[in-house]
């Protein structure tokens, strides 16, 4: 199940010391693993997502997938490049009235190919159902992939993910005592705490939630728990894991989904001139200014080893260029 996958990225991709950043906080090591180099349609984490579900769809004799997500959604900008090269017609619905102009992720999405569907106020695939019957009428065989690509076949990208980074950390000779990450449909946190179980881990997850929305009417603790109990039952793991035992840093998501503060901005520049990476305004902006906070706030222990887990998603810079520039000016 594990070895059942559509060859869509480059891997492993790199694992590396922020050495200048890690000299702004001496008290920490600090290390960035860059699923932005995937190389589907730019990069990004969804890419490990999707090598299990377009594997799924091509096995299952679809010929047309179907998911959903916000117009600046990285899931769906990956899912429309994965489609394209897999042969398959990739159909997007996407929260929000269409807008005269396409830019960011919406942009890439429709030069991809998908065929794109504004659904409003649903962004998280509510709509599916009803597009799914339309194109079943016209004799399509749809693989409906879920928002965020986020359940078990999903989030196996990520099981083997931690396999992959467990090869770099010995070759690497290194620890890690903290890995940071933003989490939002669910489907990377759960891959990840499967890993970990399976390839017998000892670092700590912190996930940083993004969208306090739920999704289909459950929180995101639940939608995670949901899958890695899927998961241990399918990969026969003899582990029990309760609710309590899903962690989710929720201390960043009071602004709401894809709105950007001087936080996510305050981030982006803080990588960009000490490292030179570029970080995104919804997703990993977000996340790393929470693992920035915490470590200035000293709620890591000292001397720690620390990795922040880049997901990729900087298109939607294009996007938010302007909430951006308002920012800069109160950012030292």
């Amino acid at each position: 199940m594990i070895n059942n996958k559509f060859s869509l990225g480059f891997f492993p991709t790199p694992l590396t010391e922020l050495k200048n950043l890690s000299a702004k906080f001496p008290d920490y090591k600090i290390y960035i693993k860059r699923d932005d180099q995937t190389g589907l349609a730019t990069g990004g984490n969804k890419t490990r997502k999707l090598e299990y579900l377009i594997q799924q769809a091509i096995d299952s004799g679809c010929d047309t997938v179907i998911t959903a997500g916000a117009q600046q959604s990285n899931h769906c900008r990956q899912t429309a490049a994965a489609c394209a090269i897999a042969g398959l017609e990739c159909h997007l619905l996407l929260g929000g009235d269409q807008p005269k102009n396409y830019q960011g992720n919406l942009l890439l999405s429709s030069i991809l190919g998908a065929k794109i569907h504004f659904t409003g106020a649903h962004r998280k695939g509510e709509d599916t159902p009803i597009l799914t019957t339309q194109l079943e009428a016209k004799g399509k065989k749809c693989y409906v992939i879920p928002y965020g690509g986020s359940n078990l076949i999903g989030a196996l990208g990520f099981v083997n993910a931690v396999n992959e980074l467990k090869t770099q950390i010995l070759q690497n000779d290194i620890t890690l005592d903290y890995i940071f990450f933003a989490s939002s449909s669910g489907g990377m946190q759960a891959g990840l705490t499967l890993g970990q179980l399976i390839y017998d881990l000892p670092f700590e997850l912190i996930p940083i939630n993004i969208d306090k929305d739920e999704t289909n009417g459950i929180a995101l603790e639940e939608v995670v728990l949901n899958i890695v109990n899927q998961g241990l039952k399918t990969l026969q793991i003899n582990k029990t894991i309760t609710l309590s035992d899903i962690k989710l840093n929720r201390n960043y998501d009071h602004d709401g989904y894809g709105n950007v503060t001087k936080n996510e901005v305050k981030a982006i520049k803080e990588l960009a001139s000490s490292e030179g990476i570029l970080l995104d305004p919804v997703y990993t902006g977000r996340a790393f200014y929470g693992m920035l906070d915490m470590l200035e706030k000293k709620k890591i222990p000292l001397r720690s080893n620390v990795m922040f887990w880049h997901t990729g998603g900087f298109p939607a810079i294009f996007k938010y260029g302007n909430e951006m520039m308002k920012n800069f000016d109160e950012i030292k």
